[in-house]
C-alpha cells in the first residue's frame, strides 16, 4: 500500500534533491571534434538492485545522514599513475567538501627504484627495498589487494609518507599498516620526532593498527630490521574516522585480470575497505595478444566479481571499457589494436550479468583509431596506449560527468 508524502515532507524532499543536483555539477570540458560527448553516459539497467542501492546510499551520505560510501577503482598502469583516479576523487570531494572520508588504501610505490607514485602523496625511502608485483611469473611473498609489495631488509628502513594534494585535507588519525615480518620485526611510526607503537596487532590479517594522538598529513614508517630480518609492506590504509566519500585506487603497471586473481590475500585486504561500488578498469593488458580470448577474459572477470561479492553481495560494479590503443610493430611503426572493440562487448555482457554499469571510454574517445587523434592533440603519449597528464585529467572529468549525471537523474525524484 502506497502513502502520499505530506506537503512539508514533499518540500523537504524536493529541496534535498535540488541541493544534491546543485552540488553535482559536471566539470567544464574542453571541446575536441573527435570526442563523442553525447556518448558520455553510464549505461545501466535502472531496475538493477545493486545500482539502486548505490544511488540510495549516495544520497543518504550526501545528505549528511552518516556513514561512508567506499568506491574502489582497480586497474593497471592507468590507475597506478594516479592522475586519472585523483581527478575523479577530487571532483567528488570537491562536490562534498564537508564529507571528506578516509583517503583509504595507498601503496608506497616509489619506495622501490623506478616505480612511479601517484602525485597526491609523496614517498621517500633512502634504503633499498625489494619490489614484488602480481605481473611477475613467480614471487616469494603472498600478495593482497594492492597486487604489489616492497620488502625491507636493511637496518632501520624508513619510509616517509607525505600527503601532497592541496585541494583536499587528508588529515590522518589512524594508520593501518598491512605487512608481514620475518625475524620478529615490529614496525613503528614516527610523527614529529616521536615514535609510536601499534595499539593493536592482528596477526591473522597481518595488520598493525596505529592510533595517532593528533591528526597529521605526514609520518614515517620505521622498520627496524636486524641482520637476517625482513618486513614486507603490502598496503597502507589511511583513516580519518569521518563519515563521507572515499575513493580508493588500486593499480599495478602491466596488470591483467588473472594477475589479481593470483593475489591470495585479495579478499582479506578488500574486507578492510568493504566497497559499495567497484570501478573496474582492467583489460588493456588482457587485450594485447593477437589471439585475445574473450571467453576467458569474461570468465576471469566473473571470478573477480565473485571475490568482491563474497565481502559485499550488494556491491555495485562500474566497468570502464578499454581505451582505443595501438600495437608497436616496428621502429616508429604502429598498428591499431582491434581487440579494444572485442573487449568492449565483454564489458557490456559483464554489466548485464551482474546488474552493473558500463562507462564506454572506447566510444566516448571516438572509437577505433581515435587514439591517434588524442595523441596529435597532446592528450595521449606516443606509445598510443597511455594518456598524458592532460589526457588523464580529461578522461577523469568525462567519467565524473557521466557519474554525476546518473546520480542526478536517479535522485531527482522524491
Amino acid at each position: 500500500m502506497s502513502r502520499r508524502l505530506s506537503p512539508v515532507l514533499l518540500l523537504l524532499a524536493l529541496l534535498t534533491s535540488t541541493l544534491l543536483q546543485a552540488q553535482l555539477q559536471s566539470p567544464t570540458l574542453p571541446k575536441h571534434p573527435f570526442i563523442k560527448y553525447r556518448a558520455n553516459v553510464l549505461h545501466y539497467d535502472s531496475t538493477s538492485p545493486s545500482m539502486r542501492q548505490l544511488f540510495d546510499k549516495w544520497q543518504r551520505v550526501a545528505n549528511g545522514d552518516g556513514g561512508n560510501l567506499n568506491i574502489v577503482h582497480i586497474g593497471g598502469s592507468h590507475v597506478q599513475a594516479g592522475s586519472l583516479t585523483n581527478t575523479i576523487r577530487c571532483n567528488i570531494l570537491g562536490a562534498y567538501p564537508n564529507l571528506v572520508g578516509p583517503r583509504g588504501m595507498i601503496f608506497p610505490y616509489s619506495a622501490a627504484a623506478r616505480c612511479n607514485n601517484p602525485a597526491d602523496y609523496r614517498v621517500h625511502c633512502p634504503q633499498k627495498v625489494e619490489l614484488t608485483r602480481n605481473v611477475y611469473k613467480e614471487y616469494a611473498y603472498p600478495l593482497g589487494l594492492c597486487g604489489i609489495a616492497v620488502t625491507a631488509a636493511d637496518e632501520f628502513t624508513e619510509m616517509d609518507i607525505v600527503m601532497s594534494e592541496p585541494r583536499v585535507d587528508y588529515a590522518v588519525n589512524r594508520v593501518v599498516l598491512l605487512g608481514h615480518g620475518e625475524g620478529g620485526v615490529v614496525p613503528r611510526l614516527r610523527i614529529d620526532g616521536h615514535e609510536l607503537y601499534a595499539a593493536y596487532i592482528d596477526n591473522v590479517s597481518d595488520r598493525y593498527i596505529f592510533n595517532l594522538p593528533t591528526p597529521t598529513d605526514s609520518f614515517t614508517i620505521v622498520l627496524p630490521c636486524r641482520p637476517g630480518d625482513k618486513f614486507t609492506v603490502s598496503g597502507i590504509y589511511l583513516d580519518n574516522r569521518h563519515p563521507g566519500f572515499s575513493y580508493h585506487s588500486i593499480g599495478v603497471n602491466g596488470a591483467a585480470v588473472p594477475d589479481y586473481l593470483r593475489c591470495v590475500n585479495f579478499v582479506r585486504d578488500l574486507r578492510l575497505l568493504h566497497p559499495d561500488v567497484v570501478v573496474f578498469g582492467i583489460g588493456i593488458n588482457d587485450a594485447v595478444p593477437a589471439n585475445f580470448d574473450t571467453a576467458a577474459f569474461q570468465q576471469n572477470y566473473l571470478r573477480l566479481i565473485d571475490s568482491v561479492r563474497s565481502i559485499n553481495p550488494d556491491c555495485a560494479f562500474i566497468f570502464i571499457t578499454n581505451n582505443d590503443s595501438y600495437r608497436k610493430t616496428g621502429r616508429r611503426r604502429y598498428s591499431v589494436n582491434t581487440n579494444g572493440a572485442l573487449a568492449r562487448e565483454v564489458f557490456y555482457r559483464l554489466a548485464a550479468d551482474c546488474g552493473g554499469a558500463v562507462w564506454d571510454l572506447f566510444e566516448v574517445m571516438g572509437g577505433l583509431r581515435s587514439m591517434d587523434h588524442w595523441r596529435k592533440a597532446g592528450l595521449a603519449r606516443n606509445d598510443r596506449v597511455h594518456f598524458t597528464a592532460a589526457g588523464y585529467q580529461l578522461v577523469g572529468d568525462l567519467f565524473t560527468g557521466a557519474l554525476f549525471n546518473a546520480i542526478n537523474k536517479e535522485t531527482s525524484e522524491p
